[in-house]
């Protein structure tokens, strides 16, 4: 099968904001507990996407700031954020270059994606735009793969169909855990990982996985195409509840500035 290394997740906007669930309640009522919410911070998401991060602080009363390099994640961010009846400022760049003003916010977010980034440019634009005492969130929303569960056919078939992808993060490495990833200049502040199971319909397992990565954002579309029809005949065979319980983890670690 084709295999494209370059990934662009614009491909995938439709796709993105229609079925991939986003961080649920529960991380945002972990977010609570650590009191990123009080005072009503000015806040800026890093590699927003669909803006599941930056929807969930402005719906806690947070000043928000969206930053993407994809106008196309971005315009369905705000469809989304009109549905939710809140309100997010979206502004195109990359974590490295935001050509944002220096201590600019409260609290920067970056989640599902700082494995993307250049890691030395972008926590020094992350130290430049924070206030004195900032706060830097780092957190992870992800499927865990089990011997025959629907992660695990998924797997199978995304090797037949794109073999040579091997997280293929180029800019950084995947954490899997809090403790994993550390930054010059900020000291750890707290941190969570937990499981839940997320539903997802046959339909919507579908789009979700169109979304990802190794799949919609970097094989062409007719591969694309014919991998999504035999993955809708193995979900049909294999799983007869619909919707499915997906197991997800969520974590995430916060960081504070040093003054």
């Amino acid at each position: 099968m084709i295999q494209n290394s370059k990934v662009d997740f614009g491909k995938t906007a439709h796709d993105y904001a229609s079925h991939r669930a986003g961080f649920p309640d529960s991380f945002f009522k972990k977010l609570e507990g650590l009191g990123l919410f009080s005072g009503k911070p000015r806040v800026l998401d890093i590699g927003t996407g669909t803006g599941t991060v930056a929807r969930g602080f402005a719906l806690k009363g947070c000043d928000v700031t969206g930053l993407d390099p994809s106008e196309d994640l971005m315009n369905e961010a705000r469809a989304l954020d009109q549905k939710a009846n809140v309100h997010v400022k979206y502004v195109k760049g990359s974590a490295e270059k935001t050509g944002l003003p220096d201590s600019s916010f409260d609290i920067v977010t970056a989640g599902q994606c700082f494995q993307w980034f250049e890691r030395q440019k972008a926590s020094a634009e992350i130290r430049r735009l924070l206030r004195p005492n900032g706060i830097l969130l780092i957190a992870y929303f992800d499927w865990l793969e089990r011997p025959g569960n629907p992660v695990d056919e998924m797997r199978k078939l995304q090797n037949k169909y794109n073999p040579t992808w091997k997280n293929q993060f180029t800019l950084g490495f995947y954490p899997q855990k809090p403790g994993e990833l550390t930054f010059d200049g900020f000291t750890s502040k707290g941190s969570f990982l937990y499981e839940e199971d997320i539903p997802y319909t046959h339909v919507n397992w579908r789009g979700r996985i169109r979304a990802y990565a190794a799949i919609g954002a970097s094989l062409p579309r007719p591969v694309v195409e014919e991998f999504d029809a035999e993955f809708a005949r193995v979900l049909k065979v294999k799983f007869k509840e619909d919707p499915m319980l997906i197991p997800h983890k969520v974590w995430a670690e916060v960081w504070q500035l040093q003054s």
